[in-house]
């Protein structure tokens, strides 16, 4: 949902090594450099981002207590969390071709966050490393393949160089393998889950032409249960699309609760194609970027005629409809008002900002508009539990550009949304530093993927295929302040005179947005029967009363 590294990073890393090593030991107490040996975790030369984590004993032991109930203190690992960015210290650095035994030094003052390591406070803290090999921790976190150090509790400052190494090679995760908390209901529909699921693994001609090799257009169909491919019926399509962190594997769990809400009655008989739009970059969205490639053409002209030749779908635009959540809310979301003809109505559930006049809050188009501070000074705020912040624009902005240079958020946004730089990078919206907007560049957002804006200007042609098409759901108390966007794009087709269908729900944030009662997906159960009942008008076949629109 590896990245691109910066050259000059690696040069300067390259120059530390060897022209100034002997300055980093005189100097340790004052920077808080490491030593971290490729172990046994490789036989082979490696290479990646190298992380370091550290954390206050205390704050880490009374979170391994609450996550064990109360049966445990012991640390099993240090990681960041964007919800409590400030909690955990982050340095990195840039390794290339790594051989097994070596030792290099980390400079944990020089990328740091959210401060240098030798500002810390005194005290004991959990240390633990990770080479992030694939590039990919600012989209996922560590996972298959990344090398990873123990958990070790040490007093910093440190008298001399503390030294940690990299034993362990993460394993590769079975998706279908059932957590302690899967609920029993799906825990026995798993075996007709994974034989009514197909995966999808597509190569695309036009994103092949436009990258010059082989890209895979990946997720996974889900059959209904009385699914049969030789009836000369066909069923309506649901395309979901992920939010921020989703990939094809991540989606398990999703496709079981729907599988078993079809087969107890809950939710209408529907073909399901979970679309994977994670990437290298971030998430792709599906929308033609100059940075990403034409995913929105090649799913529409390439991968949807490709599943309806394969599967008995229906393929009026009646019968194709679009549900996403999050970051897959604006990819439905603009893929419905993108395509108009094609898709026949889009649900898309806490949309990232379709009006850029409020980006998480921020007013892109202002005067001297800035990410991190309003005009009188005071931080914007990007994370929320209802009243109380969690988190700023700038703190998750810079945790981020720690974490790695591309693959995060914010850094996705740019990777869909802005012109290309001569680099061949995306232009940056925003210095990370100070967090001053280049109007240039949201400029060049607007005309090319503000919704908002393009529906007022290109109503008169969209009216006809577009209208009464848009339903939009999102919580009052939105964990990434989603709804005010929401406000405004309402807004915007109310004046327009359109028919939509747009809802805020009360003190609802972004995780539990589809709870009704004690049912967790009560709202996508509702949903599916709104969509079935524009691809079915005239079908006997009705909701149970608990998930009746």
């Amino acid at each position: 949902m590896g990245y691109r590294r910066h050259l000059t990073a690696i040069l300067l890393s390259f120059g530390l090594l060897a022209g100034v090593a002997q300055a980093r030991v005189q100097n340790a107490t004052e920077h808080g450099f490491f030593h971290v040996r490729l172990g046994a975790a490789s036989a082979q030369p490696t290479s990646g981002r190298l992380l370091l984590f550290a954390i206050d004993a205390k704050t880490a032991e009374a979170a391994a207590m609450a996550e064990s109930k109360g049966k445990s203190s012991v640390v099993e690992e240090v990681d960041a969390n964007p919800f409590r960015a400030t909690e955990t210290s982050v340095a990195a650095r840039e390794i290339s071709r790594w051989m097994p035994g070596q030792e290099v030094d980390i400079d944990t003052d020089r990328l740091a966050f959210p401060t240098a390591w030798s500002s810390l406070p005194p005290g004991d803290y959990y240390v633990q490393a990770v080479l992030d090999v694939d590039h990919d921790y600012n989209y996922g976190g560590r996972g298959a393949g990344d090398l990873i150090s123990a958990v070790v509790k040490m007093h910093l400052p440190a008298s001399s160089i503390p030294t940690l190494s990299l034993e362990r090679v993460l394993p590769a995760h079975d998706p279908w393998a059932l957590s302690e908390r899967t609920p029993e209901a799906q825990r026995k529909a798993l075996p007709a889950v994974r034989q009514h699921a197909r995966l999808i693994d597509f190569d695309s001609p036009s994103l092949g032409a436009f990258w010059g090799r082989t890209i895979h257009m990946r997720g996974r169909v889900l059959l209904p249960p009385d699914y049969h491919a030789d009836s000369k019926k066909t069923w309506p399509v649901v395309y979901y699309t992920q939010g921020f962190g989703g990939n094809n594997d991540r989606v398990i769990g999703t496709m079981s609760n729907v599988y078993t809400a079809m087969a107890q009655g809950e939710m209408p008989p529907m073909i399901w194609v979970f679309l994977d739009e994670s990437g290298p970059t971030g998430t792709h969205e599906f929308a033609d970027s100059v940075n990403n490639g034409p995913w929105g053409h090649a799913l529409t002209t390439e991968l949807i005629p490709h599943l309806e030749a394969s599967y008995r779908m229906d393929a009026r635009s009646s019968g194709r409809f679009l549900q996403g959540h999050s970051s897959g809310g604006w990819a439905t979301l603009w893929l419905q008002t993108r395509y108009p003809k094609i898709f026949g109505g889009t649900w898309s559930t806490s949309p990232d900002p379709g009006d850029f006049h409020d980006f998480t809050g921020i007013d892109l188009y202002a005067p001297h508009a800035n990410v991190y501070h309003r005009p009188d000074g005071s931080a914007y705020p990007l994370v929320r539990d209802h009243a109380k912040v969690l988190g700023t624009f700038e703190q998750f902005a810079k945790l981020e550009r720690v974490l790695g240079s591309y693959g995060g958020q914010l850094a996705s946004f740019e990777w869909v949304f802005s012109p290309r730089g001569e680099d061949g990078r995306p232009e940056p919206m925003f210095d990370r530093d100070t967090g001053d907007v280049d109007p240039a560049v949201v400029t060049y957002w607007r005309d090319h993927y503000d919704i908002a804006w393009r529906l007022q200007h290109e109503w008169p042609e969209l009216k006809a295929d577009l209208d009464g098409k848009i339903h939009l759901y999102v919580g009052t108390a939105d964990t990434f302040y989603l709804d005010g966007a929401a406000h405004k794009l309402k807004a915007v087709l109310d004046g327009l005179g359109a028919r939509s269908d747009i809802r805020f729900l009360p003190d609802r944030t972004h995780s539990d947005l589809y709870r009704i009662g004690k049912d967790r997906h009560g709202l996508l159960k509702q949903i599916s029967w709104q969509m079935y009942a524009v691809a079915r008008p005239g079908s006997t076949l009705r909701a149970p009363a608990a998930a009746a629109p």
